[in-house]
């Protein structure tokens, strides 16, 4: 026995030197762990009352992990966190804050933040599963499995760019290592060098299917090879391997080798969640991992080693007893969110002053009566929104397929890398999902992501990253984060390509709160609106339509922006408000001019943003005109186009002298063949023909 202890010693000492380590350093993480298992410990407790409502994902029995990789990095670094979180939450929280009052007070708003109150990191807004603290490097957790990782390749990409030696650190679960976003995510981490640790938390279970049956590898670690990166096996149970693992891959990242995956071998004592009866789980099985228990393994050395007196052990513990009983006393003494804050935070408020559009007014009257303006095309004039905005600002980057030589689907971004380089317009694989959740990472890190997808078609491949990371951290995290990104695609029917190219799906994006949804008829107005939306705090889709692009039109020389947020009455009438966007602008003023010989005088109002939407320069045509016709090329059963209907239904109803009419696409795949494909959406005749009746 004795010999075994002064094994023990030596090793202990052995490691403590090795990774640097003090004997107080020992001791907080021992500290971090017994705080992180009574917090879960009592939140269980409160679930099985009912005192607490919501899904809680429990961390206990993987608290080394946590805390043994966080202890790795410096508290500039960054991490991405999971569903499974609190653990992360803690051992990030803790070690950035520098005084006893600051860690308790870190304490109390992870408590608040579970029992959604409004002192919570995220003012009870995201709960248990989203708790973020952006501002000191914690970007957050998501409750999508797997759907961290692109974002902490986002956020690693803007470290690679801005030049400074931070690291990030992701944590993951064995389940998120079957999804699509763990393998574009270590493609792209380890094509780029990427100053980024994967830490996969193997605690053998995807909810209840065992790691066994969800992949033919015994270990995930093996992966790393297909990707040219190092993989190494940790014990997950054991706070020092696994801070020993993590501090080599991150000294390798800082130095710029690019990133490491780490599998760390643990295990969680709860279910998936509370509802999670655990009958897949023998107990032997449970028995086995409860005595290699992490903190209980972690007392046992300190004590025999000599480096933790008992007296010391119960002062730790009464401590992190009296921490936890001052947090939920903090918790239940906090307030539950006013009512009116269901509507804060969704969107950073837009900087327009009445000046802006006012300026923006005049202009657009020159645009149309100043014949010595000179004429570029469409494609031209995004070409110089995107090279004025990265002059003026140096975090502006481009990113996407094909994006470099080639120029993008349609070549709207030729030339840009030989004036800026191949690290600020970057070809990526093709992996839609990452390239959308690296936008929202290297955006929420500081930089203003410029992301292509080639066709809107193919944006529902990246719709978890844009909608349910993107458009959605700055509410889930309280408002505390800003995530300005643009998603420029193109879609619409025009070139015979079929179903598969295109549609117009700008309803699908319309749908979701917290992102803006742009959609530019002519050369000027996509200039002007793609130099606003990269200036935007927000999330923005912006959309292209592919029969736009060499359209000609008048363009001004000097510098401008277009307000989001601001419909543009494209001709004048009295008869019929006729409200559209993109390229059915162009179709409805063909067809205004041949009613005008009828005598109908139409009044066409291209909405140019459906988010944020000018409803109120639609109310005030059809108060004059009393009839409302709506174009789009979006499928008719769903387009946003009944949106728009619904609300001058609710705000001008009164002033209605015929019912609204909206021509939209046939509720079809698009054909290839062109006369059906002309058929399947919105003409100038059928345009026509929908006026005429609203005039009957």
């Amino acid at each position: 026995m004795e010999t075994k202890i002064i094994r023990l010693i030596e090793e202990i000492t052995a490691c403590m030197e090795e990774q640097g380590i003090t004997r107080e350093e020992l001791l907080d993480y021992y500290r971090q762990m017994i705080e992180i298992r009574l917090l879960e410990e009592h939140i269980a407790d409160l679930l099985g009352k009912g005192a607490l409502r919501g899904a809680s994902h429990l961390y206990a029995g993987q608290e080394a992990v946590a805390v043994g990789a966080i202890a790795a990095l410096r508290d500039d670094d960054l991490i991405t966190s999971t569903h499974r979180g609190h653990g992360h939450a803690h051992a990030h929280g803790d070690k950035v804050a520098k005084t006893e009052e600051a860690k308790q007070e870190h304490y109390n708003k992870m408590m608040a933040e579970v029992l959604g109150r409004w002192s919570g990191y995220c003012k009870g807004k995201g709960g248990s599963m989203h708790i973020a603290d952006v501002a000191h490097g914690n970007l957050g957790a998501t409750g999508i499995v797997g759907g961290n990782i692109p974002v902490a390749v986002g956020a690693a990409l803007a470290q690679k760019l801005m030049g400074t030696d931070r690291v990030v650190l992701c944590f993951f679960g064995d389940g998120a290592a079957n999804t699509g976003n763990f393998h574009e995510s270590l493609n792209m981490a380890s094509l780029w060098d990427l100053p980024l640790v994967f830490v996969v938390e193997n605690n053998l279970y995807a909810m209840s299917v065992p790691w066994k049956k969800a992949s033919k590898l015994e270990d995930i670690a093996v992966r790393a090879s297909a990707y040219g990166i190092p993989g190494e096996l940790v014990d997950g149970m054991d706070v020092l391997a696994v801070r020993g693992a993590v501090s080599k891959a991150v000294e390798r990242a800082r130095k710029g080798s690019g990133p490491t995956l780490i599998e760390a071998k643990t295990y969680r004592y709860y279910g998936h969640s509370h509802s999670d009866p655990r009958v897949y789980r023998t107990k032997d099985e449970e028995k086995y991992w409860r005595e290699r228990d992490p903190i209980i393994t972690l007392r046992d050395h300190l004590i025999k080693a000599g480096l933790l007196k008992l007296e010391e052990n119960e002062w730790i513990e009464k401590r992190a007893h009296q921490k936890l009983l001052a947090a939920m006393k903090f918790s239940e003494a906090s307030p539950e969110p006013p009512p009116e804050e269901v509507d804060t935070d969704v969107y950073v408020p837009l900087k327009t002053t009445p000046q802006d559009r006012h300026q923006e007014a005049l202009l657009r009257e020159k645009v149309r009566t100043d014949p010595s303006i000179r004429q570029i095309s469409y494609a031209a004039a995004i070409q110089e929104a995107l090279r004025e905005e990265m002059r003026r600002n140096e975090r502006v980057f481009i990113f996407g397929e094909d994006v470099g030589i080639y120029g993008g689907a349609y070549g709207a971004t030729r030339g840009l890398i030989d004036e800026f380089g191949e690290w600020r317009v970057i070809d990526t694989p093709i992996s839609e999902a990452t390239i959308g959740g690296a936008a929202v990472g290297a955006a929420m890190a500081g930089m203003r992501p410029v992301a292509e997808i080639m066709y809107v078609d193919f944006t529902p491949l990246a719709m978890d990253q844009i909608a349910n990371q993107g458009a959605k951290n700055r509410y889930m995290f309280g408002g505390k984060t800003i995530v300005p990104m643009v998603i420029r695609t193109e879609g619409g029917a025009g070139r015979a390509i079929a179903a598969h190219h295109s549609q117009s799906l700008e309803a699908l994006w319309t749908h979701f709160p917290g992102i803006y949804v742009v959609m530019p008829a002519t050369p000027y107005d996509v200039k002007g609106l793609l130099k606003a939306a990269i200036r935007d705090d927000n999330p923005v889709m912006f959309i292209e339509h592919k029969m736009l692009y060499k359209e000609k039109g008048p363009v001004p020389e000097e510098e401008y922006i277009i307000p989001l947020g601001m419909a543009d009455i494209k001709r004048k009438g009295r008869h019929v408000t006729l409200v559209t966007y993109s390229r059915m602008v162009l179709r409805a003023l063909e067809a205004a001019k041949i009613l005008d010989q009828e005598g109908i005088d139409v009044e066409v109002i291209d909405l140019r943003c459906l988010k944020p939407l000018d409803i109120e320069t639609v109310v005030q045509s059809v108060k004059k005109t009393g009839r409302f016709v709506g174009v789009t090329e979006a499928y008719e059963n769903t387009s946003f186009i009944n949106e728009i209907m619904a609300q001058v239904n609710e705000l001008a109803f009164d002033w209605l002298d015929a019912p609204m009419i909206r021509v939209a696409a046939r509720n079809v795949p698009v054909p290839r063949a062109e006369i059906l494909e002309d058929q399947a959406i919105p003409n100038v005749a059928r345009i026509c023909q929908a006026c005429r009746k609203v005039m009957e």
